[in-house]
């Protein structure tokens, strides 16, 4: 039975059990990402191996979950969003299981790194684009609440996390966080199509060349966009630093003399204040008060300097404190990024603008926390 086209988006209703979906997999995504310095640590004393070329395990997950997010919603426009995200549920959850047998780190960076991160390319991007769609006047509302899942999820995960590692080895864990994660599959089954009318008149031309039709599928003529163009490379420069603390948080905390759960508490803490920063980027936004790229340009720079504050915590109410500050500022750039996205774009090209825009910040995602490893780490960790 062919779907009803509506006018504009539903504005809630059903919208709001595919920000349910958006809130569980942001959790199982970037929650588990978020604490996974906890195997970090692990992986450095197991394979012998310098910081620096641990961290890759983790950039390149982010890098290949953004990169990739271009194929993730070409997929979807072409053949639904829901198959899309349940395979890369499949898929995410598979690279996590045959991550627990490696022997090496290219074991790790090809499992992890390509495979799971592929999977939340599927995953993510169309999933983010769908809700955007069914939401208007409480848009930035629902974003908000959606991606409260990661701050939400590291406040629980950051501690089970160790626990599992102490109770059954790295390797162990690792299995069951792949049994947590096979649960985005659940997920991509509410995420119900919707048609809208501003759909039709985007829809390419039967008459136009296949090569036309692959720029459309993929939103290249967005690229011509100055607007969009500046919006995309500000977001690779924040990525840069953006992801810094949640690789190398953990380590950097235990090399300066904390155990390993006052370590893992930052993470948690960081977990907590990322929801309250997020909750308050849609309060913001609702309010209208400021332009929305205003405001996410405020956040940015203050969450730039926070980091920069990072190495001057030698003492651990210090480092709580810019803890604290880092995760309420960092929580909030993400749902207001979206947001302030759909008010360039408009939501008929919100698809194909998130898989761009995840596509050109893989390259910050992919050298951030490398880089990093070089200044924020000590030389033997290096």
């Amino acid at each position: 039975m062919e779907r009803p086209v509506l006018s504009e988006p539903p504005d809630g209703g059903w919208g709001w059990l595919v920000a349910l979906a958006v809130f569980l997999e942001s959790g199982l995504i970037f929650g588990v990402i978020r604490s996974f310095g906890v195997f970090f640590v692990e992986f450095v004393g197991h394979f012998g191996e310098p910081a620096g070329r641990v961290s890759w395990v983790t950039s390149i997950t982010i890098a290949i979950l953004l990169f990739a997010s271009p194929v993730g919603t070409a997929l979807s426009t072409q053949y639904g969003t829901r198959p899309v995200v349940m395979a890369g549920g499949i898929l995410l959850g598979l690279g996590m299981f045959l991550a627990s047998f490696a022997t090496s780190l290219t074991h790790l960076y090809l499992s992890i790194g390509l495979l799971s991160g592929f999977g939340g390319a599927l995953v993510f991007a169309p999933s983010v684009a769908m809700l955007a769609r069914y939401f208007k006047r409480r848009r930035a509302l629902a974003i908000a609440v959606a991606f409260s899942a990661p701050g939400l999820s590291s406040l629980a995960f950051s501690p089970l996390f160790q626990f599992l590692v102490d109770s059954y080895g790295w390797r162990g864990g690792l299995m069951i966080v792949a049994g947590l994660t096979f649960h985005l599959v659940a997920c991509g089954t509410l995420l119900r199509p919707l048609a809208l009318a501003e759909d039709l008149a985007l829809a390419p031309a039967p008459q136009r060349s296949w090569l036309a039709k692959l720029s459309s599928l993929f939103g290249l003529a967005l690229l011509a966009s100055r607007p969009f163009l500046t919006f995309a490379v500000a977001g690779l420069l924040m990525n840069l630093g953006y992801l810094v603390p949640f690789v190398h948080l953990v380590p950097h905390a235990r090399e300066i003399g904390f155990d390993e759960y006052q370590a893992a508490c930052l993470v948690s803490v960081m977990g907590a204040t990322d929801l309250c920063g997020r909750l308050v980027a849609g309060w913001l936004d609702a309010r209208r008060a400021f332009r929305l790229l205003h405001i996410l340009t405020l956040w940015i720079l203050l969450t730039g300097v926070t980091l920069l504050l990072v190495p001057f915590g030698h003492t651990y109410p210090i480092l709580m404190g810019i803890d604290i500050c880092y995760g309420f500022l960092a929580g909030a750039v993400i749902p207001l990024k979206f947001s302030s996205l759909v008010e360039i774009v408009r939501t008929g090209r919100i698809s194909e603008a998130t898989g761009l825009i995840n596509l050109l910040e893989s390259f910050g995602a992919l050298a951030g926390p490398p880089l990093s490893a070089l200044n924020l780490l000590p030389p033997s960790w290096v």
